[in-house]
């Protein structure tokens, strides 16, 4: 040791620690020869403790502040050996920074899926993740059972013993919760309470504190995912049959717009017809159907009334015998004017019961084509129809 180095040996030390990681859990000072001077300062800030060991056993620990090394205010310190010497020479030791702030924002998540009997879907597998946060919260039990002589100790150097500690917990909670996958995201908060609770026991084996533990997210496979899509599909279309229709529109414009080649467009065209002719079909029906439901008729204030032809009496709701008589009732079929007259006739009449004409529509004179009684020009040719064309 030179001339220089002895002087500097027998300044006051100021024994402090400053971390500009953010990561380190525990910090050992470096003291020269772990030789600490009598009167030595010692200043711990906010979030830290200082923890004296010597000869290999913890002596005390300090908390924020800034003490001078003496038999004052060091009384765990004074009943050690190397204290007997009332200070008069430096004594060998140890000083350990512990950081008890919060550590946050480190990530935990499922390595394996997580089977998992769900009411819904039967098995299934789950994977999740969040975050969590920890703080040193027994020292003494930190550097025992955790860092021993190690100098400088990051949350790296203990993160991977802590998510398997935290995927076994979580997973166990999961488990027991038995609460149905479709109802997990509902509950994150919850299960995120309960695996902290449950897993500070294990924490505190560590000198450790679990102050945070959140669940971000539970995922169900992705197979699983795509049939849930497709059933919320299904519950947003709605009506099967109008959603049908709204697909024929959507190929018919496809079709329409195919930019291929001619065999391409025939068969688009095709397709377009066929899809067109099934959806007029639907609609049709759609549309003729509350007109069957009138001409059926039941009961009710809207029902035909039909006349007994041998006593008059009127009868409501379409019965086959008349109410007073009992006489057979006739239904009058639907009635349709004379080509020749217009008086009504039976409908399928064939000839006139005023005029005796032959019920026939009239024909076009050019392409014999029927026409309406009173048409002034045929629907096919155009030709102008000349007065009326009984073709009695």
């Amino acid at each position: 040791m030179g001339i220089f180095d002895a002087i500097k040996s027998q300044f006051i030390e100021v024994i402090e620690w400053l971390d500009e990681s953010g990561n380190t859990m525990l910090y050992r000072f470096p003291v020269r020869g772990q030789e600490i001077k009598n009167n030595a300062q010692l200043i711990v800030r906010e979030s830290q403790v200082a923890v004296f060991v010597y000869e290999g056993q913890i002596a005390d620990v300090f908390t924020p502040g800034r003490y001078s090394i003496s038999g004052g205010n060091t009384p765990i310190l004074t009943k050690l050996g190397a204290w007997k010497y009332g200070f008069n020479s430096p004594f060998k030791s140890e000083v350990y920074f512990a950081n008890t702030k919060q550590f946050t924002d480190l990530k935990w998540g499922t390595m394996n899926p997580i089977m998992m009997r769900d009411a819904d879907f039967g098995m299934v597998r789950l994977r999740a993740f969040g975050i969590y946060s920890i703080r040193v919260a027994d020292p003494r039990a930190f550097i025992k059972e955790v860092t021993g002589t190690n100098g400088h100790f990051e949350t790296e150097d203990i993160e991977g013993q802590l998510k398997r500690t935290l995927v076994s917990g979580f997973t166990d909670a999961l488990g027991e919760s038995k609460i149905p996958a479709l109802d997990l995201a509902s509950n994150y908060d919850e299960l995120g309470q309960f695996c902290r609770n449950k897993l500070n026991e294990e924490f505190k084996s560590y000198g450790l504190e679990l102050t945070k533990f959140f669940v971000e997210n539970i995922s169900l496979p992705p197979e699983v995912e795509a049939a849930m899509d497709k059933r919320t599909s299904m519950g947003v279309i709605g009506d099967v049959g109008r959603y049908q229709q709204f697909q024929a529109a959507d190929a018919m414009r496809d079709a329409a717009q195919n930019p291929s080649g001619g065999a391409g467009i025939g068969a688009g065209l095709g397709a377009g017809f066929a899809i067109g002719n099934q959806m007029a079909g639907q609609m049709s029906n759609a549309m003729n159907q509350p007109q069957q439901q009138q001409q059926q008729g039941g009961g009710g204030a809207g029902s035909a009334t039909i006349k007994c032809p041998k006593c008059g009496a009127a009868n409501v709701g379409g019965g086959k015998f008349c109410n007073e008589c009992g006489a057979k009732l006739e239904v009058a079929s639907a009635t349709v004017p004379c080509v020749k007259c217009g008086a009504q006739l039976q409908e399928g009449a064939k000839f006139c019961n005023e005029c005796g004409a032959k019920q026939e529509k009239p024909k076009c004179p050019n392409c014999q084509a029927e026409v309406a009684v009173g048409t002034k020009f045929c629907n096919e040719c155009g030709t102008k129809i000349e007065g009326e064309q009984p073709n009695a």
